[in-house]
């Protein structure tokens, strides 16, 4: 079905939304960011961040999900292409490093966590937040390289060692370097792939 210019426009205001919030939850932290900065950094009032979202909360969420979504798809579309297991295994531990880069999603989200855990109904719809995200990694590429039961052990301790690692690099790099970062996260992907 075509999009009209009205669909277009709010679709249009939706992304600078979630772009702003993005940024504003980065410089200033999730707590601490305004609903009138993420609307002002689009050109925009309160009342187009409430005609898209209900709270601070949801545009986080709708950015958790969407973010995870892309990078998920970009990994399911390189998996599909790919020449056999070892290739796959290549993808997907390159996959993994290239998270340590993306720091700022990861600290966001270890800062969200944090957030909820402190406010029980929040926690629940994070939880289901990311439990909708690791189910989406349960596709039958991953399961033909990890047998199921070690394969959301391996997905606990891939998140568990990305957000500790990208967490000590961001409080003490000169402790560990983003070079370290890196190659500690490779070591410990190839040992959870051997131990499976």
């Amino acid at each position: 079905m075509p999009v009209n210019k009205h669909q277009q426009k709010t679709e249009a205001t939706r992304r600078k939304l979630l772009a702003a919030g993005l940024r504003i939850f980065a410089r200033d932290g999730f707590e601490a960011a305004r609903i009138e900065d993420i609307a002002a950094e689009t050109g925009h009032t309160r009342g187009a961040f409430y005609a898209h979202f209900d709270t601070k909360e949801d545009l986080f969420l709708a950015l958790l999900e969407e973010n995870a979504s892309n990078r998920l798809g970009d990994l399911q579309r390189r998996l599909e292409k790919s020449a056999g297991a070892a290739d796959r295994l290549r993808i997907l531990r390159k996959f993994y490093l290239a998270r340590a880069k993306d720091a700022e999603s990861v600290l966001l989200t270890l800062e969200f966590k944090l957030f909820a855990l402190r406010r029980p109904k929040m926690r629940a719809r994070v939880a289901a937040a990311h439990q909708r995200i690791r189910a989406s990694l349960n596709n039958e590429f991953l399961v033909k390289l990890l047998p199921p039961r070690h394969n959301e052990e391996a997905k606990i301790l891939f998140e568990v060692v990305l957000a500790g690692l990208v967490l000590e690099h961001a409080y003490d790099p000169k402790r560990i370097t983003a070079k370290q970062t890196t190659e500690t996260l490779g070591r410990v992907f190839d040992l959870l792939i051997a131990a499976a």
